[in-house]
């Protein structure tokens, strides 16, 4: 809105003001419907239903949450839903979820993600999809858990990898780089320690926090954000739909997150590839795979070097490709440019590395179908080449 503004600007901004305080906001908040196919301890997988007269074929997708953040991560609002781009183009789309951390589960550890939640969700997703490699999609957290676990069980039916704002190199992220000395000078002893180990986790206002700390900038000009937006729907809709993700935060298993501050931001013990689990390691090399990774451009809890430093690691990907992106750490993933450079990157991806349909499972489909007769083999259609690409989608 100018600084003095027209008159179309008033009648517009007036608008937007009524329908918040009459009808509660601006932004579709009705969530894409799905169906629960599997679930397990903290783990839930389940199935978008397809669209209405759309043919639901070809690979699965699987979208894989962090732990703490809720699913609305990739089903935001309409418009800028990840999920319902995915289902609006006849892709079988699934989701793993974790349900509501409590103090029971202050004892696992991320190897229950990376043994046993991912693994199971994934091949879950494959036989629901009539035996189909899965392509999966991590944000965060996700994808380092989703690397992690594709290392881990390399005959896991796996068509493609998708990691979305994944930090492997703690250092090179300016919130966190400046702390590190400070937090090793306790031996593990500290106040930090001391209080998730009380209190079972990391709680759920904690959580919320440390997001917010991160845009800690964009938290204090907020208000003057709203106000010089007053006039645009599609701008108030998207801050109503952000606000809702900040308030629905999921608390952290308190040894889960103990591993988390310990080994990633104490140790800093991914940037060599590497994570020890019981008595074992896992190597990142391992995975055989194809690899997408993406970095935001305003990513300011997971800084562009701080992504780009896992992609060497991945000497044993059939296909390395790093993409930057517009947006900080959520709105690279579901902002209101997402669709254009993001998504847009991602369709061409999972187009590339999927298997060629099945001419007698398109023909017997139907608009609506739950896609249980779509099969194909694994590896058909698939190139065989390798090679790592970056570029910049910034704008």
């Amino acid at each position: 809105m100018d600084l003095i503004p027209k008159p179309d600007q008033v009648v517009s901004a007036a608008s937007n003001v009524a329908h918040k305080v009459f009808y509660g906001g601006l932004a579709d908040l009705r969530p894409m419907p799905r169906t629960l196919i599997d679930d397990g301890t903290l783990r839930e997988v389940y199935h978008y239903r397809p669209a209405a007269k759309v043919l639901e074929q070809g690979d699965p997708v699987l979208l894989v949450t962090p732990l703490a953040a809720p699913a609305l991560c990739f089903d935001l609002r309409r418009g800028c839903s990840l999920v319902e781009h995915l289902v609006s183009e006849g892709r079988p789309t699934y989701l793993v979820e974790y349900g509501q951390v409590s103090f029971k589960d202050r004892n696992l550890g991320m190897e229950h993600w990376i043994e046993e939640v991912l693994p199971t969700a994934i091949r879950e997703v494959s036989a629901h999809a009539g035996g189909r490699p899965v392509h999966v999609i991590g944000w965060s957290l996700g994808g380092i858990f989703s690397l992690l676990a594709a290392a881990d069980n390399t005959d896991l039916p796996i068509g493609s990898l998708s990691i979305v704002g994944s930090p492997f190199d703690v250092s090179l992220v300016p919130l966190v780089a400046p702390l590190r000395p400070l937090l090793n000078l306790t031996s593990g002893r500290g106040a930090i320690t001391r209080a998730y180990q009380a209190f079972g986790g990391a709680p759920k206002p904690l959580v919320k926090w440390a997001f917010q700390l991160s845009s800690v900038q964009k938290l204090v000009t907020k208000p003057i954000a709203l106000a010089t937006h007053l006039d645009d729907p599609d701008f108030l809709a998207q801050v109503e739909a952000v606000d809702r993700f900040m308030d629905n935060m999921i608390a952290y298993p308190g040894r889960s997150f103990g591993q988390l501050y310990h080994r990633f931001v104490k140790e800093n013990g991914l940037v060599d590839g590497t994570f020890e689990t019981g008595d074992r390691t896992i190597r990142l090399s391992d995975i055989t795979a194809p690899v997408l990774v993406f970095g935001g451009a305003g990513d300011g809890i997971a800084p562009v070097p701080a992504v780009r430093a896992v992609v060497p690691l991945l000497s044993g990907s059939e296909e390395v490709r790093f993409e930057i992106v517009p947006g900080g750490h959520l709105g690279m993933l579901t902002g209101r440019a997402a669709r254009n450079t993001t998504w847009a990157v991602l369709d061409e991806w999972i187009s590339q590395w999927s298997t060629a349909p099945d001419p007698a499972a398109t023909a017997s489909d139907s608009p609506g179908d739950d896609g249980e007769g779509d099969e194909g083999a694994i590896g058909t259609g698939r190139r065989t080449h390798r090679s790592t690409t970056s570029r910049s989608l910034a704008r």
